[in-house]
C-alpha cells in the first residue's frame, strides 16, 4: 500500500507543442518536459504498468479524459496521446502549444 504522503504532487501542468507521430495511425502527441518526467519517475515510477506506462487523467480546456502516459526512451521523457475527439473539441492542431494538466492515477 502506498502512503498518502507519497502521492502529493500528483498533478502536473504541461505546456508543449502538439506533434504527429511519423508512422501509421495519425497519432498526435505532446511531449512532457524532462524535468517533469524525472519528477514523475521519482514519485510514481513504482506504479508503472506495461511498456512503462502510467495511468493519468488529462484535462485541456473543458475536456477531460482518462489515458496513460508512455515513456520515450530516446528523449528520457513521457508522451501523452491526444485523441481525435479532444483535438476536435478543443481545436488542437499540429504545432499548437497546448496546456494540459495531468494527474497520476494510482
Amino acid at each position: 500500500m502506498i502512503k498518502k504522503n507519497k502521492l502529493r504532487g500528483k498533478k502536473f501542468k504541461i505546456k508543449s507543442k502538439a506533434w504527429l507521430y511519423p508512422g501509421m495511425g495519425g497519432w498526435h502527441f505532446i511531449t512532457i518536459g524532462k524535468k517533469q518526467a524525472k519528477d514523475i519517475d521519482r514519485k510514481f515510477g513504482m506504479m508503472k504498468r506495461g511498456w512503462g506506462s502510467l495511468p493519468v487523467s488529462a484535462k485541456v480546456g473543458k475536456s477531460e479524459w482518462k489515458t496513460s502516459i508512455f515513456p520515450d526512451r530516446k528523449t528520457a521523457t513521457y508522451l501523452l496521446a491526444i485523441k481525435l475527439a479532444i483535438r476536435k473539441k478543443e481545436n488542437i492542431k499540429i504545432g499548437d502549444t497546448v496546456k494540459i494538466t495531468i494527474e497520476i492515477n494510482p
